[in-house]
Parts: structure tokens; C-alpha cells; sequence
């Protein structure tokens, strides 16, 4: 099994920045795409931003300039840096991991706990 726990949320003034980071452990033989999704009240989750194992990042229109996604592999670590966080980036964030705990183990995707992003205005 694997977990994904987050860490990094908080309170912010719009404008401000926060930095997300999300550690995988547990029985992990292999991860390939790690992201960050985020559901606000009311809303469903979305997609925030994801990274391949090569290091390729993919953003949501709506953070793209102002979010950047990493990782780092010997860590099985994810982070999330948010600059220019606008009343709007209010949600729980949650980590995603896509990956296999053996040789020929199906991969399967994993989900983090969720840590509460506040901006307030």
C-alpha cells in the first residue's frame, strides 16, 4: 500500500504564497505521474497541476504563471509552489500518485488526505 501525505497548507492574503509538499511512502516499487487537485466548496475537484516521473509539469489554465509543480524522485516527493494566490485558489488540496507497489503489480492511483488552502481577501 502506498500513503501520500500532504503538508504546507494555511491561511494566506491574496497576493501572498504558500508551498505544498506531498511525500509518498509504504510498499513502493515504482510512481509515475504525481499532481495536485484541489475541490472548493460546492464545486468538484479539478485539476491543479501534474508532473511526470521525466519532470514534465502540465498546469490549469487558471495557475499557469503563477503555480509550479516539481518533484523529487529519491524522495518520492511532490511540491506545489503558489505565488499570486488570489480569494479564488481557496480549496482543500489534495496529492495524486500513479503507481505500483511490485514488478507486476497493476498500477493504481493514490490520493492524499487533503490540506486546506485559505486566501483570504
Amino acid at each position: 500500500h502506498v500513503q501520500l501525505v500532504e503538508s504546507g497548507g494555511g491561511l494566506v492574503q491574496a497576493g501572498g504564497s504558500l508551498r505544498l509538499s506531498c511525500a509518498a511512502s509504504g510498499s513502493i516499487f515504482s510512481i509515475g505521474d504525481m499532481g495536485w487537485y484541489r475541490q472548493a466548496p460546492g464545486k468538484q475537484r479539478e485539476l491543479v497541476a501534474t508532473i511526470t516521473s521525466g519532470g514534465i509539469p502540465n498546469y490549469a489554465f487558471s495557475v499557469k504563471g503563477r503555480f509550479t509543480i516539481s518533484r523529487d524522485n529519491a524522495k518520492n516527493t511532490v511540491y506545489l509552489q503558489m505565488n499570486s494566490l488570489t480569494p479564488e485558489d481557496t480549496a482543500v488540496y489534495y496529492c495524486h500518485a500513479h503507481g505500483s507497489t511490485s514488478y507486476y503489480g497493476v498500477p493504481s492511483d493514490y490520493w492524499g488526505q487533503g490540506t486546506q488552502v485559505t486566501v483570504s481577501s
